[in-house]
């Protein structure tokens, strides 16, 4: 057997240089694991949620409740995944502390130390990870299935730039229980 080393490596889907503890608006999309339809139903084009679902749309609404200056805006539970707009009022994390410098014969390098700090205080997949722990811990309880994944690993996110952005987004996060019938999420939609 071949020994792969990058068979579980997985790509980051960050932007390499973009602090993420920085203000603005940022578009998430969280999926279900093997994007199984565990929060709810479409019936006549609009959301249906089952308990789980309900569970989800709590949770997401009390983020705000446990970060100082994060506030939401539109989002939307669909039967496998989640589209939400989170918000980033104020700098927090990395930005917030003067960087931890070394200087090397006259030029300044960013020591491990302050790379790890940047990672430890990347506020919105803090926020992300949080939300996901505690409504996974829930929907497990309430189904007695501890344990067993709820979310997908990683999530989707986009950084809005502009109000034309927003707006779009905004748009498609509204009306995406119309779409769901041709939406990629959708397995029901996926080829055999």
């Amino acid at each position: 057997m071949l020994n792969n080393k990058n068979k579980y490596h997985r790509r980051s889907i960050r932007l390499k240089e973009y602090d993420y503890s920085s203000p603005g608006e940022y578009f998430v999309t969280i999926c279900a694991f093997q994007r199984k339809c565990i929060f709810g139903n479409i019936i006549n084009e609009s959301v249906h949620l089952s308990h789980a679902g309900e569970i989800i749309k709590r949770y997401w609404e009390g983020i705000p409740k446990h970060y100082e200056n994060v506030a939401l805006d539109e989002f939307i539970v669909m039967p496998n995944h989640i589209h939400g707009i989170i918000v980033l009022t104020e700098p927090v994390g990395a930005n917030s502390n003067p960087p931890n410098k070394i200087n090397l014969v006259g030029a300044i390098h960013e020591s491990p130390l302050q790379t790890i700090r940047q990672r430890r205080n990347m506020k919105l997949s803090k926020i992300i990870g949080r939300f996901k722990m505690t409504s996974s811990k829930e929907i497990n309880l309430m189904c007695q299935t501890q344990g067993i994944p709820v979310w997908q690993r990683n999530y989707y996110e986009h950084i809005i730039r502009d109000e034309k952005d927003f707006e779009n987004t905004r748009d498609y996060i509204i009306h995406n229980p119309l779409k769901w019938f041709c939406d990629n999420d959708n397995l029901q939609n996926l080829p055999l």
